[in-house]
């Protein structure tokens, strides 16, 4: 059954051997010289590309709750011998974090950085240069010039859009390398059977790692049908479907084999986690409500790389119009309008259609080249006035975009914008008692558990409410908490978990760090809400107003003036004033700030700012806020802070919002 791709083509008796006469060419050599000459133009696009990819991996972008899941369900395997960090539920197949587990384990990458997330990324610098190279040779393959593959691989991995996804932990950019390993095989010209199967297990591979890859499988069954010897055909196709369904299968004796397929009390199950992806999970909204999920995402893409976003669609409009990549484009367009069928519509979804965008906008540049450099004949004028406008267009977009990409990509080089969150968690390891119970983004759950807080303990707060095990062990829900970590996707996240909302309401904010989106806090949870319990206090604000009075009074403490009113209006936690009297007794104490907690409802100021203390300056690295700091960080019992921490403004002392209410002497009645 040998296809007419594997025979080899007679030569005519009619043509002459190449090279008459003399020496025969060598094969092996050209062969050779051809490889060398493609690595010639590959390599300077792919160098560059992985360069600004790897170039402050774990500065920009900030890390996300989805990163943490892929990386924290990674890590449990190799650290914790089991499948997820928590319950596997089957939302997603595992075999796309087993791969990261596989690069992490083997490279050492979870103990060359202290961020987990991190080593994770790593995993998918190294599946972006496997997809940029199979990119570049698919290309080729499709028929176009080296020149065209590279361009093509430059915009693959140098757009803005496409180094912020893939930076990030998705496991869309492996199933993109699986993907294209399986196009690259489909359109096989020799030993076409083994390249079909190769094609059927590389896809099956891509969609166990990222089910919605599944989208992809006309192509690939275009590409095998038209390639196919009409002759062995219905084999070779065959061969290649059980293939497909034999790897699609494993999953199913996976579930079978836990029994899990079916729903069952008490018990995950594959079809509930098929039925939540396809039918029961919340729509993303309407491309036009700006509140929706879809306006905020596809907003957020078009602000990366607007440019790529339209010169893509004009491009695969354009590509309709020429053989070869009308099937790109055909696939592109398609991709994009399943995008607005009105179901869920994932954040990561853009990652498959970048190398379909690269190719058709690098594809239709060659085209329009060809076209008008074609000889002037009546029936090509049209043709080579339609190449002009493409090739215009192309230049407008390259115009366009230098300034857009300079910008984002100097961002991505430059910016640490995952500073707030690496601060969250040395104050978290630094000032939280060891038992600490802790709701969190799941981006800090390796992080938090490598520092030696129990796993139970820390807690991803979607866990908290939807999750029955990590429900049984907080059976008051949020009272059972001591810390709630916030940042900005759980801010935003479109479902209220009551657990999480409740923790959020009765805290206060002990530690904040960054700003706007990047912003993550440090919040205290009130359990006893013992903040609304002293607003109403009158005896408790007397005792603090008397021992304030006190404490203006002494020459060893220097308070600014916009403060004294707050020492003699009953409104500093107790703790502040009993120990600034014993710090005063050591040195002289200058006060540059006492300040409220946001979202302490008692309105008492509870942070104190120290910028001197017994003649040294305590601000930053400075002599005298080692004295200061060791002085709050020796206390125990219940004048013991929350923290205390050097700031440009001195040494911060925080003290939580549950104060002893008998610590001062109330007046009498």
């Amino acid at each position: 059954m040998t296809s007419t791709l594997e025979r080899t083509p007679t030569v005519s008796a009619a043509v002459p051997p190449a090279n008459a006469g003399g020496t025969a060419p060598d094969p092996a050599r050209g062969f050779w010289r051809a490889r060398l000459i493609d690595l010639a133009w590959l390599l300077p696009a792919l160098a560059i590309g992985m360069v600004v990819n790897a170039i402050n991996l774990g500065g920009s972008p900030q890390r996300i709750d989805d990163e943490g899941t892929y990386t924290a369900q990674a890590w449990a395997i190799g650290n914790l011998g089991e499948l997820t960090h928590y319950t596997y539920w089957y939302d997603h197949p595992p075999l796309g974090w087993i791969q990261i587990a596989g690069y992490a384990g083997l490279t050492g990458a979870w103990d060359r950085h202290d961020v987990a997330v991190v080593a994770a990324r790593e995993a998918m610098l190294v599946a972006t240069a496997i997809a940029g190279i199979l990119l570049w040779f698919l290309v080729r393959r499709i028929g176009f010039a080296r020149l065209t593959a590279s361009v093509a691989t430059a915009l693959f991995l140098l757009s803005p859009l496409a180094v912020q996804f893939h930076r990030q932990v998705y496991l869309d950019n492996i199933a993109t390398a699986w993907l294209l390993g399986a196009l690259l095989l489909a359109m096989s010209r020799r030993k076409q059977l083994l390249g079909y199967i190769g094609a059927a297990a590389a896809f099956g591979v891509a969609v166990l790692t990222k089910e919605t890859y599944l989208l992809a499988l006309p192509l690939i069954a275009w590409f095998m049908w038209r390639g196919a010897d009409r002759t062995t055909r219905r084999y070779t196709l065959s061969v290649a479907s059980a293939v497909l369904a034999l790897i699609g299968l494993t999953y199913v004796a996976f579930a079978l084999v836990k029994g899990e397929v079916a729903p069952g009390a008490g018990r995950v199950s594959l079809f509930e986690g098929l039925a939540f992806q396809l039918a029961s999970r919340e729509g993303s909204g309407s491309l036009f409500d700006r509140d929706s999920l879809m306006s905020r995402t596809v907003g957020m893409w078009w602000q990366l790389d607007s440019v790529l976003i339209i010169a893509s669609l004009a491009a695969a409009v354009a590509a309709l119009f020429v053989r070869r990549l009308r099937p790109w484009a055909i696939t592109l367009l398609a991709l994009t309008a399943f995008m607005f069928r009105g179901g869920y519509l994932p954040v990561p979804y853009v990652i498959m259609l970048l190398p379909f965008a690269a190719i058709v906008v690098a594809g239709i540049g060659q085209v329009a080249v060809e076209r008008v450099r074609a000889r002037s004949t009546r029936h090509r004028l049209l043709s080579r006035v339609g190449g002009a406008g493409v090739a215009a267009g192309l230049v407008v977009a390259l115009v366009a975009g230098g300034p857009l990409w300079t910008a984002q990509l100097r961002g991505f080089l430059l910016a640490d914008l995952d500073r707030p969150l690496r601060d969250a968690e040395t104050w978290m390891a630094e000032n939280a008692p060891a038992d600490s119970r802790m709701l969190v983004d799941d981006a800090m759950w390796v992080d938090l558990v490598d520092e030696g807080f129990t796993r139970e303990n820390v807690v991803w707060y979607y866990k908290a409410d939807t999750d029955s095990d990590v429900q049984a062990l907080a059976p008051d829900g949020w009272r059972d908490y001591d810390y709630v970590v916030t940042t900005d996707s759980m801010r935003t996240f479109p479902t209220e978990f009551p657990t999480v909302s409740q923790a959020i309401e009765n805290s206060v904010v002990v530690a904040s760090f960054g700003e706007g989106a990047q912003q993550v806090d440090v919040r205290f949870i009130d359990s006893e809400q013992s903040g609304l319990a002293q607003a109403s206090d009158d005896g408790l604000y007397a005792a603090r107003s008397i021992a304030g009075q006190q404490l203006l009074q002494n020459p060893s403490v220097g308070v600014p003036v916009e403060e004294q009113d707050l020492l003699t209006s009953g409104v500093v936690d107790g703790r502040i004033l009993l120990t600034l009297g014993q710090l005063a007794a050591i040195g002289r104490i200058d006060i540059a700030d006492i300040a409220q907690l946001d979202g302490d409802p008692s309105g008492v100021h509870r942070q104190l700012v120290i910028s001197a203390f017994a003649g040294e300056d305590a601000r930053g690295d400075a002599p005298g806020s080692d004295a200061a700091l060791r002085f709050y960080e020796s206390l125990t019992g219940q004048l013991a802070p929350l923290s205390a921490v050097r700031s440009d403004a001195g040494v911060v002392i925080t003290f939580s919002p549950v104060e002893p209410v008998n610590l001062l002497p109330r007046p009498a009645a």
